[in-house]
């Protein structure tokens, strides 16, 4: 992070981060993903992407979740979808209350916390469930933006499932348009961490292995915002 301005985590070591405690019940948490609702505001008139969301104000040994609201990102942030306000079906109490999410925003407070200039408590946090369906003949752009920046401090982009697809493939940006790196999340609990003040972040296009079985690729992305305490 300190170097590079993001830094990969592999499935393992995300296991040992988080503790197989935080994921006994993975089955469960990951079959949520298959009950997301479409997401209606792509401005490409796609249908290939499905969303919940919710938000929460982070402090060390405190997650508080807030009230429901819309997501929104101004247009020098998201060219396509950016400048209005959006919104998604609710990350259902199960996720938003499961020790694997509290682990992962305790984690996230230790990794971003860390690297921040000022520690920047309380966090706005917000949590993003995704799924991207692949059709034989359709794009579906994991970041139908293009390459972007987040307009938030700190990013977590882990996988939690890859099902039938080919491409998929992350990549890392300088603001000067110089790549930084490439690669594919393959195996679920494989993420990355990106200091959005710094980098830019895309993911190509998926398209379906075998055109005539579902394709799709889940993934989980949490944002965090500093705010004045």
């Amino acid at each position: 992070m300190a170097q590079d301005g993001f830094a990969r985590a592999t499935a393992a070591q995300m296991t040992k981060l988080v503790g197989a405690e935080a994921l006994a019940d993975w089955a469960a948490y990951a079959d949520t993903w298959n009950h997301l609702a479409q997401d209606a505001y792509m401005a490409d008139g796609g249908r290939y992407r499905s969303r919940r969301f919710a938000c929460f104000e982070v402090v060390p040994g405190a997650v508080s979740r807030g009230p429901h609201q819309p997501h929104f990102q101004s247009l020098d942030y998201n060219r396509l979808n950016g400048g209005v306000e959006r919104w998604f079906e609710p990350v259902t109490d199960a996720v938003a209350d499961s020790l694997l999410t509290r682990r992962l925003l305790d984690l996230a407070l230790g990794v971003f916390g860390g690297r921040s200039p000022e520690p920047g408590f309380p966090w706005r946090t917000e949590f993003h469930q995704f799924r991207i369906e692949a059709r034989a003949g359709e794009d579906a752009r994991p970041t139908p933006e293009g390459v972007h920046r987040d307009g938030v401090d700190w990013v977590i982009v882990m996988l939690v499932a890859r099902e039938n697809v080919a491409a998929g493939v992350t990549s890392i940006f300088d603001p000067a348009g110089t790549s930084l790196g490439d690669f594919t999340l393959t195996e679920p609990l494989d993420a990355v961490f990106i200091d959005d003040n710094r980098v830019f972040h895309g993911v190509t296009a998926i398209t379906p292995v075998d055109p005539g079985k579902p394709a799709f690729r889940d993934v989980l992305v949490v944002t965090f915002r500093r705010q004045a305490g």
